[in-house]
């Protein structure tokens, strides 16, 4: 009796003969091999074939295409010198319009049928099994002897008539210190699904119960481990149901085709392609990936407006890499709230400073450009001032429509989670990010102060409890961007304002932000938001992430985005 150790050696040649032979008890073809690749199959009605590999090229994540062959034709020849598709897979799966009618060991006795079939090699994430060991990261499937975990999600995949299925997902547990190594292994390996589509969380893909699988078997997280997901040519039984199609065939999940051809180990050439993991949210626990090209610029630009031109002790309050990852949180966001307003000059009319809005306008203009929902919540009594800085903003080009303007005002103990949330529920929010440029915030003692220890509460309404209140929302993140301490979202560095800062002793805001941007000018903060937001839209390593690599790179719209970057005319 052949042990599971004792197959990963064996040549692909061989185990295709053993598997014809029906002479393997294995559930799966995990961990057999090593360092060959591993395919899918689909095979469908020669009517279905084109848009099928239409689709394939859509969705090229779960579904990178290996080989396409003829109708009837059940041989390899670029993948395999003598295999014969009806017998060399572990187990298959029958389809009678759109449901899955049976088990098999055998396609022999459709020959006939599969006469007018198409069959499609889709590359397999156990293709990349050994890549990952050598990178030092355990394989829990392989050490716990079973399947690996997949799972239907809630993502659309990109859509091809007559198929129009969701995203199927393998997931694997990666030590929380060998995340990126991970990314590194997998990244550059694109017919075997290439790098991970999420990491974090498994409900923000729409799954509920990770010891639930959908397909394979649940494998069981070590403490520490972070699940990892990637996409999975299982998405592809899924498309074969959505079309409902007369009859078709599957490799059953986990049972893969080896081919004869071998994993060869990328290397990768420049920081450009040399992914980055980055943490930018705890509840619920979501990682993001970039280039370290990218990333790079975006500290560039942070050391850039770190700069004090006014000698008042800001570089002590600045926090290494806080605007890489609030753009990063940003990036995934659907819907941002935007808030500034700092009245300073207390004895005019308006009494607003001229640091905020002008940061405010070039974020919004940029999270338009990136068709994301975006909204600025304001003092009631400043309300008609910004209503002229909006229509002026729209018909001078900067933004490319209105702004909806809010306001806030505190009527109940519950009004910032009716504000922030559908009928108050915080399991359904209006807001993913908020951000607050250059807004007087909240100090200890609930007064709120300009630079000169002015109280100046009377000319502020309480949009901190926004922020507190996003605080108690899973999935809502917040970031405050300041260039004195006393602003929105600085009680995150507020220790170092009361120490560093003229009068931070009484002037220190009190309410943190996830994210702290500190710039020497705050309206800098708001530009460099702006720019660091175009070029995570630029970095094809982020954008795939983004996508959950379905459907097709968004370089198209560069120019729309560089459109709305700050610039000197505006």
């Amino acid at each position: 009796m052949l042990l599971r150790g004792s197959l990963k050696s064996l040549l692909p040649r061989v185990l295709r003969r053993m598997i014809r032979c029906n002479s393997l008890s294995m559930s799966n073809t995990s961990g057999m091999a090593e360092g060959y690749k591993q395919a899918n199959i689909v095979i469908l009605h020669k009517s279905l074939a084109d848009d099928f590999e239409k689709f394939c090229h859509a969705n090229d994540g779960p579904l990178p295409l290996l080989y396409r062959s003829k109708p009837g034709d059940w041989k390899c020849p670029s993948l395999s010198g003598d295999s014969d598709i009806r017998t060399d897979c572990l187990q298959y799966r029958k389809y009678e319009h759109g449901a899955c009618t049976g088990s098999l060991k055998s396609l022999k006795e459709y020959s006939e049928q599969l006469k007018d079939m198409v069959t499609f090699y889709l590359g397999c994430s156990f293709s990349f099994e050994k890549a990952v060991q050598a990178a030092g990261i355990p394989v829990r499937n392989v050490e716990q002897k079973c399947n690996v975990s997949m799972y239907k999600t809630a993502v659309p995949c990109y859509r091809i008539p007559p198929f129009c299925c969701n995203l199927v997902v393998s997931m694997r547990p990666i030590p929380e210190s060998k995340l990126e190594a991970a990314v590194l292994a997998t990244s550059e390996l694109k017919e075997a699904h290439g790098a991970p589509i999420h990491i974090g969380e498994p409900g923000l893909l729409g799954i509920q119960d990770l010891s639930k699988p959908d397909y394979g078997d649940p494998v069981q997280l070590h403490p520490g481990d972070i699940p990892v997901f990637w996409a999975c040519g299982v998405t592809g039984a899924e498309a074969v149901i959505s079309c409902r199609t007369p009859l078709a065939f599957t490799h059953s999940p986990g049972c893969m085709f080896i081919t004869d051809l071998k994993n060869d180990n990328a290397t990768l050439r420049s920081s450009r392609g040399v992914p980055q993991v980055h943490c930018i949210s705890q509840d619920p626990l979501h990682y993001s990936v970039v280039s370290a090209e990218a990333a790079q610029k975006i500290k560039n630009i942070e050391i850039l407006i770190g700069t004090d031109p006014g000698n008042r002790g800001i570089t002590h309050l600045l926090r290494q890499d806080e605007l890489l990852k609030a753009c990063l949180s940003i990036s995934h966001a659907q819907s941002v709230l935007v808030t500034t307003g700092f009245p300073t000059h207390f004895t005019y009319e308006p009494p607003e400073e001229n640091d905020g809005p002008p940061g405010a306008l070039a974020i919004a203009a940029m999270l338009q450009a990136l068709e994301k929902e975006v909204a600025i919540v304001t003092d009631e009594r400043a309300m008609d001032l910004n209503k002229k800085i909006v229509e002026e903003a729209v018909q001078l080009g900067i933004l490319k429509r209105p702004v909806p303007l809010l306001s806030y005002q505190k009527e109940n103990a519950d009004s910032a989670l009716m504000f922030l949330c559908e009928n108050g529920n915080p399991g359904r929010p209006r807001f993913d990010h908020l951000i607050a440029i250059e807004r007087a915030g909240m100090a200890a003692d609930g007064n709120y102060y300009n630079a000169r220890k002015v109280n100046i509460k009377h000319l502020v309404d309480p949009i901190d409890e926004l922020f507190l209140a996003a605080q108690t929302i899973p999935g809502v993140t917040t970031t405050g961007v300041g260039d004195g301490g006393n602003e929105l979202g600085m009680g995150k560095v507020k220790d170092a304002v009361k120490k560093h800062i003229k009068n931070g002793d009484v002037i220190a805001c009190d309410v943190e932000a996830d994210f702290t941007i500190v710039a020497g000018v705050s309206n800098w903060g708001g530009y460099a938001i702006a720019c660091a937001l175009y070029i995570l839209s630029t970095c094809e390593i982020h954008d795939r992430y983004l996508r959950k690599a379905l459907g097709f790179p968004k370089m198209s719209k560069k120019m729309g985005w560089l459109a709305a970057l700050p610039s000197v005319k505006k």
